[in-house]
């Protein structure tokens, strides 16, 4: 008897004993050397191998995050409360070097099973120009502070509202690119880097680039204090006709899990047709337990007068502040490569690390070529709507271990010139998540 043996099997086979591996790679401590005193094998926080001459490696980690929510009012479509849960990210990474100049990283999250590409990154670096690293392929463009922290650090679930205003300026989905980064001294970060736009094509079939740059200037980086500067720029053509619109699930994501009565409201939209640019700006400071981070960020796009039947263009703002203390006295890491937080290591193993924060979010769209969702049934027009929303974020982070996080956000939402189809203009979620590391 033949037996038939599928490719998507083998590879679900694959990750399984990867994720078995690297799992079970978190019970055991220390480092392994050779006879040969060649290679070294680590297994906390994953599972790395590599020679001691540190021409070759390769680590094999990843992050499993299962979240919850619960919200009701704007959040939904008739007012009435929804919940949902769902596996927010599994993602499985390996990343490593070869031949001492050479790194790759490869990152693929099997949560996103209903998309058609779910590769986060796959990538290819050459790192011996220091202190420039030019890297091709799937790559994460980064716009704004909270987009550089990973998910499995940032302080919120989910990351602020201000990006959903140009969600194009931190889309890796948009294809593959070049970037170039480089960390000067202690103090300097840079990165900039130009992507395929997938889906905005001329009549010749040739795409269209998104470039993002970052510039990072820390003055003071040290083990319980940073203080942080940032500034960030995108900016994009756009093919005569371009439909673009502006939603935002304002921090819940659990409004786009649920596919009955879940709300996205749509604060404008418009037919574009030249340039679409974005400007950022972020700043941080962090002492002790206690850090304070804000951002702003200013969007302007070019609108088809033809297509849209008046002269508007799209534009829309929006900024946060944060504010977090950590009750057992711990500060948040910071790696100038990168310009970002990092995770927070409990000092005390029996009850680990316990962090408290507040965020306010204000978005607005401050002009449309047409007019947000529901905008009609408070009589208002693209012409005279000027759509906003303002959240409210408090949460506990409780950092069990360096493996395993667990958080509790309360969200309160109020949005002007926009209702759901009930008429509601506020609404409040509870979000959950469980998060474990390797």
């Amino acid at each position: 008897m033949i037996r038939k043996h599928s490719f998507r099997g083998a590879m679900a086979g694959f990750a399984a004993s990867a994720l078995a591996l690297a799992v079970s790679a978190q019970a055991f401590a220390g480092t392994v050397t050779t006879d040969g005193a060649d290679i070294v094998v680590k297994t906390k926080g994953g599972l790395e191998v590599a020679t001691t001459d540190k021409e070759f490696s390769f680590k094999l980690g990843g992050r499993l995050q299962v979240d919850a929510d619960s919200f009701d009012g704007f959040y939904t479509k008739n007012g009435n409360r929804a919940d949902e849960s769902y596996l927010r990210r599994a993602r499985l990474e390996l990343s490593g070097v070869a031949y001492t100049d050479w790194s790759y990283t490869f990152a693929r999250n099997f949560a996103d099973t209903g998309t058609k590409d779910n590769w986060d990154e796959a990538s290819i670096s050459y790192n011996g120009w220091k202190p420039v690293q030019i890297s091709v392929g799937r790559i994460n463009p980064t716009f704004g502070l909270e987009e550089a922290v990973s998910s499995k650090w940032i302080t919120t679930i989910e990351r602020s509202a201000i990006y959903d205003l140009a969600s194009w300026a931190n889309s890796h989905k948009d294809g593959e690119g070049i970037r170039l980064r480089a960390t000067l001294g202690d103090m300097f970060h840079g990165e900039v880097g130009g992507y395929r736009q997938d889906g905005n094509q001329d009549v010749d079939g040739q795409n269209n680039t998104t470039f993002v740059a970052r510039g990072v200037f820390a003055p003071i980086i040290q083990k319980n204090q940073v203080l942080h500067f940032g500034l960030n720029y995108a900016t994009r053509e756009v093919e005569e006709g371009f439909d673009e619109s502006i939603k935002s699930k304002l921090s819940v994501r659990g409004t786009s899990e649920d596919k009955v009565n879940g709300n996205q409201g749509t604060f404008g939209g418009a037919k574009l047709d030249g340039t679409d640019q974005v400007w950022g700006a972020e700043a941080a400071y962090m002492i002790g337990p206690f850090s304070i981070q804000g951002e702003y960020l200013a969007r302007t796009a070019d609108g088809d007068a033809v297509a849209n039947g008046n002269d508007n263009d799209l534009e829309a703002s929006g900024y946060n502040v944060q504010v977090a203390y950590t009750l057992t006295g711990e500060s948040r890491s910071y790696k100038i490569d990168g310009g970002k937080f990092d995770k927070i290591k409990p000092e005390n193993k029996q009850i680990g690390a316990w962090e408290v924060f507040y965020r306010y979010d204000d978005i607005t769209v401050d002009e449309t070529a047409v007019a947000p969702s529901n905008a009609g049934v408070l009589g208002l027009t693209a012409d005279t709507a000027e759509a906003s929303a303002q959240t409210h974020t408090v949460g506990v982070n409780w950092y069990a271990n360096e493996a395993v996080k667990v958080s509790v956000n309360y969200l309160n939402t109020s949005v002007d010139d926009i209702v759901n189809a009930n008429g509601d203009d506020d609404g409040d979620a509870i979000s959950l998540r469980a998060q474990y590391v390797f």
